[in-house]
């Protein structure tokens, strides 16, 4: 993998196992979710034959898997892999969080979520 200074590493799905789990600490999301959402990354990043995978991406496929597991997790995840540095790129997150929401909800889909 690539990371973001340019040097490459080996790809450790070990790693994407625990920024997920870092996320999704003392919320009520089971292992049995991050292990599924890891393997499902791994599994998408092999069959687009990627050889050396940009860490973004990695972390782009993270946001949007625990997007649909946890919100919370999502805002948490992305407050370090965006490297939010105050209040506003909190609120602006949540802000357009809250919009997907609305327009899914206002879409008659009736998905939405609990939290």
């Amino acid at each position: 993998m690539i990371k973001k200074d340019g040097s490459r590493e080996t790809f450790g799905r070990d790693k994407i196992v625990r920024g997920i789990s870092r996320a999704c600490e003392k919320l009520p999301v089971s292992l049995e979710q991050i292990e599924d959402l890891a393997t499902r990354i791994e599994t998408d990043l092999k069959a687009e034959g990627y050889g050396d995978i940009p860490v973004s991406l990695i972390g782009q496929r993270v946001m949007e898997g625990l997007k649909r597991i946890s919100q919370v997790a999502y805002v948490r995840f992305a407050s370090v892999y965006r490297e939010f540095t105050d209040i506003e790129s909190f609120q602006h997150e949540i802000a357009r969080l809250i919009g997907e929401r609305e327009k899914r909800e206002g879409s008659g889909n009736g998905e939405g979520s609990s939290e």
